[in-house]
């Protein structure tokens, strides 16, 4: 049987019956509750702290946790998607992942949140199997656009849970519950939600425009032997690229620092400004909300950059985005003022989030092969360097202030490894004749390029 693969040339957002637009809607709101589920507890932590009497430096150590398991599980996750598929690999982590998410409640000491914050971080790689999909349903033309936008849209989840999780709390308490019973209630409904998304996601998608890995395997030996034969050596040869390696130390500077300012972001405002919880948590969500259309900007012109400068282009979009991001976040951290400080977060939020989808425009291109294990890696750099950040935020003599201001200053430095991602002739080559097909098929055919 021979395949008719087909993937889609646009991103259609009311289209909801081909597969790659319900692979590309379910993966970002599935991204979106894992996202939502994973930094759920992160704007009750005030409450948190009073009840369980935690330090600075505990608090910092849950910080770390909750980003350090997911640096292996992105690993493993990678490994898997390219074996098994995205539809059983995400159904299993949704549901899977929910039990610690709502099971935190039942914490009543450091030492069992620090397990369950722990154990919830492993959500975080649900990342991986977003940008997996995405990669496999669209065509070179749109793919940063595809990655950028469904990793954005899910991206978000770290900014709505700012400002949900506090109403949420707040309804509970209106209950007649307690503070300390409130925030463990409300920590089962995203729990709810990830089950729910589970089972659509096995229900509504497949794992390629085609089929799914196993079906496709049962109806053709020469696809099952292909897969196999794609499989073998991918692993080794990603592992040995030091392209791989500079990208998972740029998205480290990008992504890592996301997932830092979604942790601290609450306390934060909360602490240093003298604000309520709510009103902490909904400034707070300002920096996540930007992922509405900021890394969905940083994949289309990386698109764009790569349309016409080549693979260059894209590498050298990501640098220059990166080097920006890094003096935003320095100008942030002086910020004494409120209102400066609100829109300087604005600011670098922006180009943390363009970083971010520059980078994945970049990464289907380094090894077709291995797009799993790379998204894996890759996406592994951005929990590393959240989990080092988590270092600066834990230690008594330094502030948060200061520890921002030295982040800043490592995300400009690390923007020079871009000038380490290189492709030969013979890669820019290529990308160009699929760049072109992928065009031109657009043209004849405005929803899907056939191959």
């Amino acid at each position: 049987m021979k395949l008719s693969a087909k993937k889609a040339t646009s991103i259609k957002l009311l289209d909801f019956k081909s597969p790659q637009m319900r692979a590309f809607h379910l993966s970002w709101f599935a991204f979106f509750l894992c996202f939502f589920g994973w930094f759920g507890i992160a704007p009750l932590m005030a409450v948190v702290r009073n009840e369980l009497d935690l330090t600075k430096s505990q608090i910092g150590n849950i910080i770390i946790a909750s980003v350090s398991i997911t640096v292996i599980a992105r690993l493993a996750i990678g490994w898997l998607v390219d074996r098994i598929g995205p539809r059983v690999t995400y159904t299993y982590l949704l549901i899977l992942g929910s039990i610690p998410v709502m099971l935190i409640g039942l914490s009543n000491s450091y030492e069992s949140f620090l397990l369950f914050r722990l154990a919830i971080g492993i959500i975080g790689s649900s990342f991986v199997i977003t940008q997996y999909h995405t990669s496999v349903m669209f065509a070179p033309n749109v793919v940063g656009t595809a990655n950028a936008t469904s990793a954005g849209w899910g991206n978000m989840g770290g900014g709505v849970t700012q400002m949900v999780m506090p109403l949420i709390f707040a309804f509970f308490v209106s209950l007649g519950f307690i503070e300390t019973d409130a925030w463990r209630y409300a920590m089962v409904v995203p729990g709810i939600a990830m089950i729910l998304c589970g089972i659509a996601y096995y229900k509504w998608t497949t794992d390629f425009p085609e089929g799914n890995i196993a079906d496709l395997s049962k109806a053709d030996l020469e696809y099952k032997k292909k897969k196999k034969a794609d499989g073998q050596g991918a692993l080794k040869a990603a592992i040995q690229d030091y392209r791989v390696w500079a990208l998972f130390l740029i998205y480290g500077a990008c992504f890592g620092i996301e997932l830092t300012i979604n942790n601290i972001a609450a306390i934060y405002y909360h602490d240093y400004f003298q604000l309520d919880l709510k009103t902490a948590g909904l400034i707070a969500g300002l920096f996540g909300l930007m992922n509405l259309f900021a890394r969905s900007v940083g994949g289309m012109f990386g698109d764009k950059a790569g349309i016409k400068w080549g693979l260059k282009g894209r590498v050298g979009f990501l640098g220059a985005v990166l080097l920006v991001e890094g003096f935003a976040l320095i100008l942030f951290a002086q910020m004494t003022v409120l209102p400066l400080a609100i829109g300087t977060m604005i600011l670098f939020s922006l180009f943390v989030q363009m970083a971010e989808g520059a980078t994945f425009s970049v990464v289907p291109f380094v090894n077709k092969k291995a797009i799993g294990t790379i998204s894996g890696i890759v996406g592994a750099g951005g929990n590393a360097g959240a989990v080092m950040a988590g270092f600066l935020f834990k230690m008594e003599g330094i502030s948060y202030g200061e520890a921002l201001t030295v982040l800043g200053i490592a995300v400009a430095a690390i923007s020079a490894t871009s000038l380490l991602v290189r492709f030969s002739k013979e890669d820019e080559r290529i990308a160009k004749t699929e760049l072109e097909a992928s065009l031109s098929e657009k043209e004849l055919q405005p929803e899907f390029v056939k191959s």
